[in-house]
């Protein structure tokens, strides 16, 4: 059964790492990128932050790289903004459901429209 406390601190912290990614980094490598999920482990000692950026294989990873390495900037960023006994560990990865998602919707464009007579 999922915690109601789980769920709150998962959503805050969502909106935190979005602005703080948004607002305070500065990274040359850093894409576009919307923060699409936070998991968070039961004991809320890890959090897998689920991302999506915009560009092709080259920029994902640039994104994944940059992330990566901003990840204890982000957790000390963290740390002053929550009043938590634990701040979670982030680990960054890439969310491909928006990838498939639009994916999904090109198909069903394509069985919507009529065959073209020849």
């Amino acid at each position: 059964m999922r915690s109601i406390r789980k769920d709150r601190v998962s959503g805050q912290l969502q909106q935190e790492i979005a602005m703080i990614i948004h607002r305070e980094l500065k990274h040359p490598a850093l894409g576009f990128v919307t923060v699409t999920k936070v998991e968070l482990s039961n004991d809320l000692s890890y959090a897998k932050v689920g991302f999506s950026c915009l560009g092709g294989e080259a920029e994902r990873a640039g994104t994944q790289a940059a992330l990566d390495r901003s990840a204890g900037f982000i957790h000390s960023l963290l740390k002053k903004r929550f009043r938590l006994k634990v701040i979670p560990t982030l680990v960054f990865r890439y969310d491909e459901s928006i990838a498939q998602s639009i994916e999904m919707a090109e198909k069903l464009d394509q069985l919507k429209r009529p065959p073209a007579s020849a």
